[in-house]
Formats: C-alpha cells, structure tokens, sequence
C-alpha cells in the first residue's frame, strides 16, 4: 500500500499540486500538515502517517524537503522506514528505496551527510584552535566579573547564597561554580622517578 504524505508551510499555500502528483503516483491514502514547519519532525500528519504505515508499505512524498529539512534526520528517518520493512519514494527526486538504484542513492546520501557533519566538526575545532593561539578566549564569558566574584566571596560569608545570587541576578548555581576554589595544576613527577633515555 502506498501511502502519501504532503506539507506546506503556511496556510497560505496550496496543498493542492502535491496531492495530485500523490494520488497519481498510487496512493490510496494521503496525510498532511499545513502551516508547520520543515525544521520539527513531530507534526499531527506526519505521525498519523508514520502509524499507519505497516511492513511491505511505501510512503511517498511529492519532494524530499516535504518530510524535512536536515538531511541528518531524513536519513535517520529513511532508515527506520527501511528497519521496519517499508519503502520510501520522493517523486522529485527519483529516490525509490524499493529499488537497487534507489538504495544506492540513500546509501549515497547518507555518506555526503556524514562527510558535511565531519568537515563542519574540523572547521569548528580549527577555528577554536586559531581562536586561542590569537588570545581569544573561547566559549561562554563569566556570568560574574572578577570585581564580582570577589564582592560575592565577601557576602559569602554573612548571607546565604539564594540572597547573593539574587544581588547579583544570577541562579545560585553560577555563584557556586564562580567561588569554587581554582585547582592547582597536577605536580609533576619527581625527576628520580621519570623514564629517561638510555644511557642517562
């Protein structure tokens, strides 16, 4: 059985183009969403589809951007499909995974989603590296200034920390962490106990 799934964004827009390339593609059944976005994955229509659909079954959709749009998830959606025995077609792009050449394709789609996720990590971390050999500091600046983190160190000690925290409009957990004491850096080890070279 094939089942059909088509969305729009806003209610403005016109269902009415998907489904007739739907039901003329075979679908005996169609499920919709209008007015939500491509980014949620959890819509009343879609899931109501997601339920109906039984192994041996195929859901089609008119373009792959009206199931989602982080191919991430499409992917992790597509394969669940295909875990539980059902097939998946979006007509626009020619993607059957009822067939070898349309397994080939997801196989392929999977990959390149994987290779963008591993060179947006690499950039990220080398960018972080830049960032810190130029003095930038890096990651979330200090709910409290030094000044402050002194002022609440002093105030510590005559009022509870719920009363500093809201002096300084802050949840007690960040006054906490801010008067946590440094750790000292780890003692090397005694240089009689180092491994050195041979002949040393």
């Amino acid at each position: 059985m094939k089942i059909g799934y088509a969305r729009v964004s806003t209610e403005e827009q016109n269902l009415a183009l998907q489904k007739d390339a739907l039901r003329r593609a075979g679908c005996e059944s169609l499920f919709t969403d209008r007015g939500v976005s491509g980014a949620e994955f959890s819509r009343p229509g879609l899931d109501a589809a997601l339920g109906q659909l039984a192994p041996g079954d195929v859901l089609v959709v008119w373009r792959l951007d009206r199931l989602g749009r982080s191919i991430s998830k499409l992917i992790d959606l597509i394969a669940w499909l295909g875990r539980n025995g059902v097939g998946f077609v979006s007509l626009t792009e020619s993607i059957d995974t009822t067939s070898a050449g349309g397994v080939l394709m997801f196989h392929m789609m999977a990959a390149l989603s994987e290779f963008e996720r591993r060179l947006i990590s690499e950039r990220t971390r080398a960018g972080i590296v830049a960032a810190r050999e130029r003095g930038t500091v890096v990651g979330r600046r200090p709910s409290l200034s030094p000044d402050q983190r002194s002022q609440a160190i002093t105030l510590l000690q005559t009022l509870p920390i719920g009363e500093v925290a809201r002096r300084f409009n802050v949840h007690p957990r960040t006054v906490r962490r801010a008067v946590r004491p440094t750790r000292p850096p780890r003692a090397l080890p005694p240089a009689s106990l180092s491994t050195g070279c041979p002949g040393e």
